[in-house]
């Protein structure tokens, strides 16, 4: 029979070999499962298409969609802290693991390069998304966004090749607030008339 000090050794010994496994599988990076996520994705696709592919200029694109990025909005659909009746609804269901899937699917596939499709206002919109308006202090797109419109992984998403009308009523609703999710873009949007947004959303269509 163990002594007390030997059996209250052995506990704490135990204590600290579970704590270093659970200490492991937290440090464990996730493997996104693409076949799951694929098959999560199908009910995305009466909207997004099933590989996220140019649908409707009413919703996004997904396809070559940062990873980071998707998984964000769609834990703040589910939290609604981004509001939309579809999406919330949509990601309600949904666990860390099944968004991360599904995110990773998206994002596996290649973006596949729009155009702008008003030549009139081409100039305006390169303006605004290289230089920022400056006697409104609203800052270079690019600044986040990148020159070809390619994002920063986990903070800023891809714009490159994204549906104008789809950038466009984002804008507008970061404008009038009733898109909340991101303060910073509120600010900008804020800043800027009908005419820019349209402008500077139909230019980002033909990055790539």
């Amino acid at each position: 029979m163990k002594s007390p000090v030997a059996f209250a050794s052995s506990l704490v010994l135990a204590a600290l070999m579970a704590g270093s496994v659970h200490a492991a599988e937290a440090a464990a990076p996730f493997k996104p499962d693409l076949a799951r996520g694929q098959a999560i994705a199908v009910t995305c696709g009466a909207c997004h298409t099933n590989d996220g592919t140019r649908g409707l200029a009413t919703y996004p694109i997904l396809q070559g969609q940062h990873p980071e990025y998707l998984v964000k909005q769609l834990t703040e659909f589910k939290a609604n802290k981004r509001v939309n009746p579809i999406m919330n609804g949509m990601a309600a269901p949904l666990t860390e693991a099944d968004m991360k899937n599904v995110a990773a699917f998206y994002a596996s596939k290649k973006p596949v390069p729009g155009a702008a499709k008003n030549k009139d206002t081409v100039a305006l919109g390169e303006k605004i998304y290289r230089g920022g308006i400056a006697d409104r202090k609203v800052p270079a797109c690019a600044g986040c966004h990148g020159p070809s419109g390619a994002g920063i992984p986990a903070q800023y998403p891809r714009l490159g090749g994204q549906h104008a009308e789809y950038v466009e009523a984002q804008l507008t609703t970061f404008r009038s607030g009733a898109r909340t999710n991101s303060p910073q873009m509120m600010d900008i949007a804020g800043r800027m008339s009908d005419a820019e947004i349209k402008a500077v959303s139909d230019y980002v269509a033909g990055l790539h």
